[in-house]
């Protein structure tokens, strides 16, 4: 345990991020310096509990208490090494990972929890900065051959792990850079471009290929792919936005959320984006039209752009500002405030969208009532009802839909190869394999719409499946097989 008495003597404590009038001026991380002695008293306040809850929250499984003490201790490769054990990626989870293992965190039931996503951050940066995370190729290759189809987190987790089994691996990317959501999906503000390129550099060193502008199964054949190498893995991801099939849909000025954050992301990265195409929130009244992540990081961007003003919407009621005791270790529903929001925004909650309005072919306002939610006794499921006299109407020029996605595209790659879904439309698999000999699948495009540690986390698995049908047992750790945990 590093402090017996460290969560008594510390107080949570995160970096604090730069002035909102400030930091909407540019697309850099939002975050100040934090001393690594601040850093150490975080990790300070681990109690290094009987049974690590911590463990369970984080779908990676990682060895939180343990590299806690290590950053205590100030061995921060012993750190890397504990961390880098179970998360291929601890760069891009300590930026832009929810923290469920804070969320479990044992002192969270009566006090505020570890930081522990900062803490993994920390621990990653100072590794890249010491020198600490070097190419590691394979001592030796087995000479079998994987594709993996998509260069997402999933793609990228499960294209490491199998160069590290020593497989051959190329990964298949149809956009023309590597890094899938990590490189247009998610705003530069929260993760900076140079840390996905960093790690692919890395990578690249470590003997995986990569190939852009390949789209399987519209000018890479699938079935020729399925063919050339031992094994294939889909990590395409969700890809089919839940669209809002109401009257005025057809309107200029209304975009599914990912294609405006692509679009900045391209432009961020110095790509051209024609004008006629172009999709600016500057000088308009902009709403987001869904409360998640995906919401919040339109809401960003609008401001970064200039916009008049910024509204979300929400259909499901107003989330409690406190958190529910009984919800632990389990994720809470509770309100969250992002630095986004923080940076100017209205928020809105229980509006159902009835129609867009326009004017000259373009959204001009959006037609809203708002609803109430009661459980339906028959069914138990929860229902709402629109609130007789509550119609109105609001300003909005640009309407961003930020509702979430469906399933994986079907069109292309799936139907070529004959992979079955299931009744949700995501691929259906029994240990990570599909119903195609060598094919596999792992990350959204198995799970649904998730997060980047669960992809990062499906990508392992997958590997591990991969590496037992290619050699007939995994030399792969699993989830529960971190070295830490059995040497602890």
């Amino acid at each position: 345990m590093a402090d017996p008495k460290g969560f008594l003597k510390y107080d949570r404590s995160l970096p604090s991020t730069r002035k909102p009038e400030e930091r909407v001026k540019d697309y850099k991380e939002i975050y100040e310096d934090f001393s690594e002695e601040q850093t150490k008293e975080q990790a300070a306040r681990c109690m290094d509990c009987g049974v690590p809850f911590c463990h369970s929250g984080c779908p990676l499984g990682n060895i939180i208490p343990e590299f806690n003490e290590a950053v205590y201790e100030e061995d921060w490769q012993l750190a890397y090494e504990i961390l880098s054990d179970t998360n291929n990626f601890p760069e891009f989870t300590g930026r832009i990972c929810p923290a469920p293992c804070e969320a479990a965190c044992v002192l969270g039931i009566n006090q505020p929890p570890v930081a522990i996503e900062h803490i993994e951050k920390s621990i990653a940066e100072k590794a890249f900065e010491s020198g600490y995370v070097r190419p590691q190729p394979p001592a030796l290759r087995t000479g079998k051959k994987v594709a993996v189809v998509g260069s997402g987190p999933a793609g990228l987790a499960a294209a490491a792990q199998l160069n590290k089994a020593g497989h051959l691996v190329t990964v298949f990317e149809r956009s023309d850079r590597i890094g899938g959501l990590l490189r247009y999906g998610i705003p530069d503000f929260k993760l900076e471009k140079f840390v996905v390129e960093r790690r692919v550099a890395l990578m690249e060193a470590e003997g995986i290929r990569f190939r852009t502008g390949a789209d399987v199964g519209r000018n890479v054949d699938p079935v020729a792919l399925a063919k050339q190498y031992e094994a294939v893995v889909l990590c395409g991801g969700s890809t089919v936005p839940r669209d809002l099939n109401i009257p005025g849909r057809e309107l200029g000025g209304i975009h599914f959320a990912m294609d405006f954050l692509e679009q900045n992301n391209r432009r961020v990265a110095g790509e051209a984006v024609a004008e006629e195409a172009a999709i600016s929130a500057k000088g308009k009244h902009v709403v987001v039209i869904g409360g998640g992540d995906t919401g919040a990081d339109c809401v960003g961007t609008s401001n970064r752009h200039g916009a008049k003003s910024v509204t979300q919407i929400e259909l499901m009621p107003k989330p409690p500002s406190e958190r529910d005791p009984l919800s632990w270790p389990n994720w809470p529903v509770v309100l969250r405030t992002s630095s986004s929001h923080e940076e100017g925004c209205e928020r809105e909650w229980a509006l159902l969208t009835k129609a867009f309005v326009g004017k000259d072919g373009k959204v001009k306002a959006l037609r809203l009532v708002n609803v109430e939610w009661a459980k339906d006794e028959q069914t138990g499921k929860h229902r709402f009802q629109e609130v007789e006299g509550s119609e109105r109407e609001i300003p909005c020029e640009l309407a961003l839909i930020a509702i979430g996605f469906i399933h994986p595209q079907f069109q292309g790659m799936l139907e070529q190869l004959g992979v079955e879904v299931d009744e949700r439309g995501n691929v259906r698999d029994e240990n990570y394999r599909t119903n195609v000999e060598n094919v596999f699948v792992a990350g959204d495009m198995r799970r649904g719409q998730s997060l980047v540690v669960w992809a990062i986390a499906e990508g392992r698995e997958a590997a591990r499946s991969v590496d037992a049908f290619l050699a007939g047992d995994s030399v792969l750790e699993s989830r529960d097989s971190s070295r830490f945990v059995l040497d602890s």
